[in-house]
């Protein structure tokens, strides 16, 4: 980053401003690079220019690059850009040229580099030279604050800048105190230049095998010269060769028909030397349930990690009652694990069961409360009898505040519902959504719970609890109860440490991790509860410097919590969003007279351009990266259909990458970043089990017709802000490129029925709604 600020007296010559006005000026560039093969690449500037002397009513900002390889491509926002040589100039837009005493504009554009990316030094504002040209100080940003090391093995964190150094830095990662099992193993030492200073970088830490029983920690230090370090602490996990956890068993509880069988998988945690034999004996306990076939499982070094099942069998007998008993999963110097395993009696007792694909087969909740206001809309009762998910996003949903049903009362309207459905499960949706610090970078939906104010304990004894208490009710046990878990939340620490103090509290001890680790410790345990974790979107996590941090934060979350990996049955992607799931007339891979779409100011260098390329990727490197291999993904298709008159019928003609990109894409918003209340968004694919390889489903999680914001303050009493980015007047931020923010007008706060949106919704639904 680079810092300039001057005065300078008197007139500049072409200057539009009032006679005797004095130009002052404090401009801050931030590059954030990347490299596309050795030693060139590409990087989007953003920068922001403030008018510390008198009013100007126009403005030409130029300023050198300190090599001719790096490269203004026409891709920018905020001003009319040129380049010539090593200097580039940029003139304001009709719209922003004003600027009053204190004033800041922000603009930028998108650029390649051949060598180096150093910053500029000067810069200058209609003429004059701004000062102070400073570096400011980078600070090292760490992918966690503490990580768990199995003994015998390793774990990873990442390390990046906060902003490009003035010259190539060293950050070196070193143990400051505690246990000496812990160490560093690889990335001891990184160095970020002015080119890659943003480029996540991976430290190694190794936890020795020893034959002590205490779970040491240490702390490290991460930071060098030039930059403001950061600590972490490590935790040794299990530091007894001898009680290693390397059984996994899922799920720890099963139910088992009267007459009939049921099973539960186990594998090993990790590789074995040499194979290794898993046996399931039964314990204490009802004796109609007894081991059917799997009691002994081999494991090899190539089939270790490979599920494999056991099959427990109820005997049908003339009691009423449904016995329980616990059956030993074991192996030879590991410590075993147990199973809990439930006769259901075939009088009509429930039968929780818990299936891979919890869509599959099934029909889904309709809510009766978003039924009758859609069908009270024109034309709306041709999906009043969707399937859409309750909200649970305050203390207060959970009992039904004023008119609204309470969770119970939705879940016995499920039980209804499902016995009038004949012989097909039905699937329930239960979005859990009150973290502390809730959705940290956007004040539309903040929640009601603070970190500082004792959130965390709230969070776990007058949320969480509750919800679990009722959802585990035998009542609803034939139910498929899919839970999805704090949308907006974990992408949040990947991405806006930097920009907001909520967010870097939500970092800690009581925040993001441990508030979804305790979710899905207190929901993975009902049998027939499923979880779905939230995974932002594409135009959120889609590039490099967002998608491997966050598979590793995601990891790093969920293998902290009891049942580790096990205890998610999948990620969601686009929750309450507008990202098409296909785009039908290009892909990332697209061309244009040479160029890529990705240097496209709408792609502007993602790698993905839709939802279900950027799902099947990050399930890919979730696999990859720990967890299961059945790992399933949802998309939210609620509201990204983008049918109606704008809808483009084929790609583009335009041999203008820019041109055929906004020509060919369904997605109409002005700025991928764009998020509230869209103008022009559609309805999209109706609710589908299984309609690619590796997505449970598409779903509608966000009913249409409930407000993401409102367009302006109103007073509420559920911690709901306003949000510049829900008023169609504002003209935006350096999030979503300075440009409008595209949203409709006259909204309610988030949740509450907007009407006009629903009516858009329906208009534009691609596949249409007749």
């Amino acid at each position: 980053m680079t810092a300039a600020s001057v005065a300078a007296l008197g007139l500049v010559a072409g200057q539009s401003t009032a006679a005797n006005a004095a130009v002052a000026c404090d401009v801050t560039y931030t590059a954030n690079s990347w490299t596309s093969s050795p030693g060139q690449g590409g990087f989007t500037a953003n920068i922001t220019l403030k008018n510390t002397g008198d009013p100007i009513s126009s403005w030409t900002l130029a300023f050198d690059y300190p090599t001719t390889n790096q490269k203004y491509t026409p891709s920018g926002w905020g001003a009319n850009w040129s380049q010539s040589g090593a200097r580039v100039t940029g003139t304001n837009m009709p719209y922003n040229g004003s600027l009053a005493t204190g004033a800041s504009v922000s603009v930028g554009f998108n650029g390649t580099w051949t060598g180096t990316n150093p910053s500029p030094e000067t810069f200058s504002v209609n003429g004059t030279t701004c000062g102070d040209t400073t570096p400011t100080t980078p600070s090292v940003i760490l992918s966690a604050s503490s990580v768990a090391v199995n003994e015998g093995g390793t774990a990873t964190f990442t390390a990046r800048l906060s902003a490009a150094p003035s010259s190539n830095v060293t950050v070196a990662t070193a143990r400051t105190s505690g246990d000496t099992d812990l160490t560093v193993s690889s990335g001891s030492s990184l160095t970020f230049t002015p080119s890659n200073w943003s480029t996540a970088q991976t430290v190694t830490l190794a936890a020795a095998q020893d034959s002590d029983t205490t779970a040491g920690t240490a702390a490290f230090s991460v930071g060098g010269s030039g930059v403001t370090g950061a600590t972490l602490t490590a935790t040794e996990v299990d530091d007894d060769a001898t009680v290693e956890q390397a059984i996994v068993v899922t799920p720890t509880s099963v139910t088992v028909p009267e007459g009939s069988t049921g099973t539960f998988t186990a594998r090993l945690a990790a590789q074995p030397s040499s194979s290794v034999t898993v046996t399931t004996t039964a314990g204490s306990g009802d004796s109609d349930l007894t081991v059917g076939s799997g009691g002994s499982l081999t494991f090899s070094t190539s089939n270790w990690n490979t599920p494999q099942t056991v099959t427990l069998a109820a005997a049908q007998d003339s009691d009423s009652a449904n016995g329980s008993r616990t059956f030993t999963v074991a192996s030879t110097g590991l410590t075993s694990r147990t199973v809990t395993a439930t006769e259901a009696d075939d009088d009509g007792g429930p039968t929780p069961t818990h299936v891979e694909n919890p869509y599959s087969g099934a029909t889904g909740y309709v809510n009766p409360t978003w039924s009758a206001r859609a069908a009270a809309e024109p034309g709306g009762d041709a999906v009043a009898d969707t399937s859409t998910a309750v909200w649970m996003d305050r203390t207060a949903a959970i009992e039904g505040p004023g008119d609204a049903l309470s969770l119970r009362e939705h879940m016995d309207e499920a039980v209804r519902q499902d016995a009038a459905n004949g012989s097909a499960p039905l699937t329930i949706q239960v979005v859990i959504y009150n973290l502390p610090n809730r959705d940290c970078s956007a004040l539309a939906s903040n929640g009601e719970l603070r970190i500082s104010e004792n959130g965390f304990n709230r969070y776990k004894t007058e949320y969480i609890d509750p919800i679990a208490d009722i959802l585990g009710d035998s009542a609803y046990a034939n139910l498929r109860i899919v839970t999805i878990i704090e949308p907006d939340s974990l992408p949040n620490l990947v991405t806006n440490l930097d920009r907001f103090a909520d967010c870097r509290e939500a970092n800690g001890a009581g925040g993001y991790r441990d508030g979804v680790r305790y979710a899905l410790d207190q929901l993975h345990a009902i049998p027939n509860v499923y979880t779905y974790v939230d995974a932002a979107h594409h135009a959120w996590l889609g590039w490099d410097s967002n998608f491997q941090p966050s598979v590793n934060l995601f990891y790093e979350t969920v293998a902290g919590t009891a049942d580790g990996v096990d205890s998610v049955d999948g990620f969601i992607v686009n929750t309450a969003n507008y990202s098409a799931t296909v785009e039908p007339h290009f892909t990332v891979n697209t061309t244009v007279n040479g160029t890529s779409v990705r240097q496209s100011k709408w792609v502007d260098w993602n790698y993905y351009v839709d939802e279900q390329s950027f799902a099947v990727a990050l399930r890919n490197a979730l696999v990859a990266k720990g967890f299961r291999s059945g790992l399933g993904m949802l998309i939210d298709t609620s509201r990204n259909g983008w049918g109606g008159s704008a809808r483009p019928g084929g790609p583009s003609t335009a041999t203008n990458v820019d041109q055929f990109v906004d020509q060919s894409r369904v997605d109409r918003r002005i700025h991928a970043g764009n998020w509230c209340n869209q103008s022009g968004a559609g309805m999209g694919a109706r609710p589908t089990a299984a309609p690619a390889s590796g997505i449970d489903a598409y779903v509608w999680v966000k009913p249409p017709g409930e407000s993401d914001g409102a367009s302006e303050e109103i007073d509420n009493d559920e911690g709901k802000r306003f949000d510049r980015m829900c008023d169609p007047t504002y003209e935006g931020n350096d999030l979503n490129g300075n440009n409008m923010s595209g949203a409709l007008a006259d909204a309610p706060i988030s949740g509450q029925w907007f009407s006009a949106q629903f009516r858009q919704l329906l208009q534009n639904a691609y596949p249409p709604i007749n």
